[in-house]
């Protein structure tokens, strides 16, 4: 043995003090973040879902509704069975979510004039939506019945709206429409509730 001494670092109380709130300091940022993380995972996943279920979100394409809704814009539609006439629906055609505005049911009578005025079952519409009333691209021969079970949609712009006015197109069946649209909620300038 040589008689060397070892020597041995011994904490003060201090120290250790501050070495404990070091260690419960980085365990409650450790638990508040692994809270966190989770709660906005649950949060995500319940909005995924009621978007799926019961609100599907759809961004407006082509210029078919104009004036009452642009390309870009943003809309929340609402599931339902129930639907009246004047009410803008979505429903897919050719794999494309599309909305269009409800004009008459299965059973009613349709008939479209040459200068674009629009009467079901012998009566004229009120169409304050439609800036220029035209016949549009339309191959029916009126006036027409529209088939049991099946929706005659038209576009607000009806001088360049593919709709029910085209035989190619046709009516929707009612089972196809996904629910109507009941908020347009992209551009905040432009937010608008259009009622359930």
């Amino acid at each position: 043995m040589t008689g060397r001494k070892e020597e041995f670092w011994i904490p003060s109380p201090e120290e250790v003090q501050e070495e404990i709130r070091r260690i419960k300091t980085k365990g409650n940022f450790n638990q508040t973040l692994k809270s966190t993380v989770g709660t906005v995972l649950v949060v995500a996943a319940v909005a995924v879902l009621i978007a799926v279920l019961f609100l599907p979100v759809l961004q407006v394409t082509g210029t078919s509704m104009e004036p009452t809704f642009h390309p870009g814009e943003i809309l929340i539609t609402y599931k339902t069975a129930k639907f009246d006439t004047g009410e803008v629906c979505a429903f897919y055609y050719n794999n494309k979510l599309i909305i269009k505005r409800i004009i008459a049911f299965g059973g009613d009578t349709v008939e479209i004039r040459e200068d674009g005025i629009v009467s079901v079952n012998g009566k004229t519409l009120n169409e304050p939506y439609v800036q220029t009333p035209v016949l549009g691209l339309c191959d029916l021969e009126f006036p027409f019945e529209v088939p049991l079970g099946q929706i005659f949609v038209l576009g607000d712009n009806r001088e360049t709206s593919v709709d029910s006015r085209s035989a190619d197109f046709g009516c929707i069946g009612t089972e196809e429409v996904l629910g109507k649209v009941f908020l347009r909620v992209m551009p905040v300038n432009a937010i608008r509730f259009y009622g359930f």
